[in-house]
């Protein structure tokens, strides 16, 4: 083995390290079992199954009292272990971009009657009714993304959409507090690429963008197809009638070719998976608002927010399905033809979110515990960011264990489940700050044959709303308290 690759082995070593030790700080409460359940989370052979089986494994020394009383009773430093997260080392893009990717996932609850704070989540299942409305906890993702092809992410923060939130104004909170930390951690510095952001459809990206026009950032969204832009407003000619001047242009309409006009640029490149594939882009575009909705109380007059729309078409899809043309904004302006391949390859990228959220739910069982508390579920969610962001780190440690039917896998080109495998191994080198349990004796709990007089309370399921309220993030991000929201 090179000195070179000494180096890198030995930087990795020590950055996981040096994360396990922060993430035991950030542990406020009952650290010593919330520590080491991400340790059984960690180390357990193959997919999570229920919680309580974690309690088995090697490197949880307690009982299984102890790990739902970590989870209930436990408090997390969230604000510190964001911090954490933002500070060890991030994928970039080429020209050293740093690209964030915001989405939502649920955590489904259809039948927990009991649990409070549950909102109808929109679901993408088989059959004839494909979109579906379940209650659950819905929660908002943001992470930084890498280039080529990888199922490799970096999740830096995560946030339960509670009933009546307003997704837009979340993911804006979330995206200031990310960028405001990857500034403080030196992450960005003045004179580098302004981070992008991209965004599926569903987010209000002119919106995003006008909250956040202050930030270093470019905000990528894709568009529904019959959505109608307007072109900037002629130049004002004297009239001597009088009468207000023109703020809009004509229009352009999505569905309407005749519209389009000219376009500024255009790019074709050829894919392995989708054949050829051909971008067109028009400059200045912007939507017409009016004062409703999430625009009801904005004072003064409305903005015009411009951007450039991008019509990407492949040749084929790798699913053999109708290629229909995607359409994305982008807040900047003034395109040229490296801005648009840049902005229609890492809307590409974003899908990489996806690999996340499956490995969270079938391999770690982000979804499986049946707890009642939302706040337990914010422990147990960011206790699986912490995992991830561990298996992350440990990719040039990793061993290829793989099982006697699967290919053999690049240097550092591991999936995390495959990552995951070895990280036993590593544990044992990188040592626990956990102290050693202390023997009790379980409780003499509720008398056989007794009644339980406290039954629990039912709650209703809410729905999250694009409402325009002003938000807050909630206080118990931060100390581990009730969840509230400020007006």
């Amino acid at each position: 083995m090179s000195w070179g690759n000494q180096g890198v082995l030995r930087n990795a070593f020590t950055e996981v390290s040096c994360f396990r030790a922060e993430l035991y700080a950030c542990l406020t409460s009952r650290g010593d079992a919330l520590f080491e359940l991400c340790d059984a989370l960690l180390c357990t052979d193959g997919p999570v199954r229920t919680l309580v089986d974690l309690a088995l494994a090697p490197e949880y020394r307690r009982g299984h009292g102890a790990l739902y009383g970590g989870l209930n009773q436990g408090r997390i430093d969230f604000a510190r272990l964001c911090r954490a997260l933002a500070s060890i080392p991030l994928p970039r893009a080429a020209d050293g971009r740093i690209v964030l990717a915001a989405d939502v996932s649920p955590w489904l609850r259809p039948d927990a009657n009991t649990c409070p704070d549950r909102s109808f989540c929109h679901t993408f299942g088989r059959g004839a009714g494909k979109h579906q409305m379940v209650p659950g906890w819905p929660y908002s993702i943001v992470a930084a993304l890498e280039t080529g092809r990888t199922s490799w992410t970096a999740v830096l923060d995560a946030v339960r959409l509670e009933p009546g939130a307003d997704v837009a104004v979340v993911t804006t909170v979330q995206v200031r507090e990310v960028v405001e930390q990857l500034v403080a951690a030196g992450q960005w510095k003045p004179g580098d690429p302004e981070v992008l952001v991209v965004l599926d459809a569903g987010y209000d990206a002119p919106r995003i963008a006008h909250l956040l026009r202050d930030l270093p950032v470019e905000i990528l969204a894709r568009l529904r197809s019959d959505r109608v832009m307007r072109r900037p407003a002629p130049p004002q000619v004297y009239d001597p009638k009088g009468g207000r001047p023109p703020k809009h242009g004509g229009e352009f309409v999505f569905g309407d070719r005749v519209t389009w006009g000219t376009e500024q640029a255009v790019t074709t490149t050829d894919t392995r998976l989708y054949g050829k594939a051909t971008a067109q882009a028009w400059d200045r575009l912007h939507p017409r608002l009016t004062r409703r909705a999430a625009w009801l109380n904005h004072d003064g007059p409305l903005p015009i927010i411009e951007g450039t729309v991008i019509r990407l078409v492949v040749e084929k899809l790798p699913s053999g399905g109708v290629n229909k043309p995607v359409w994305l904004w982008w807040s900047g302006t003034g395109a040229t033809t490296d801005d648009v391949d840049r902005c229609w390859q890492s809307f590409l990228r974003r899908f990489d979110l996806e690999h996340t959220f499956r490995l969270f739910k079938q391999t770690l069982g982000w979804t499986k515990p049946q707890l009642r508390s939302p706040e337990a579920a914010d422990r147990w969610t960011w206790l699986v960011i912490a995992a991830y962001a561990q298996l992350r780190l440990a990719r040039p440690l990793a061993a290829d264990l793989r099982r006697p039917w699967e290919k053999p896998a690049e240097p550092n080109r591991l999936t995390p489940a495959r990552v995951r495998r070895g990280f036993r191994h590593l544990r044992t080198k990188t040592g626990s700050p956990a102290g050693a349990p202390k023997p009790t004796r379980p409780g003499p709990g509720r008398p056989a044959g007794s009644k339980n007089r406290l039954p629990a309370i039912r709650h209703d399921v809410g729905r999250v709303l694009a409402t325009g309220e002003a938000y807050t993030r909630p206080s118990h991000h931060k100390r581990g308290t009730k969840p509230r929201r400020t007006a």
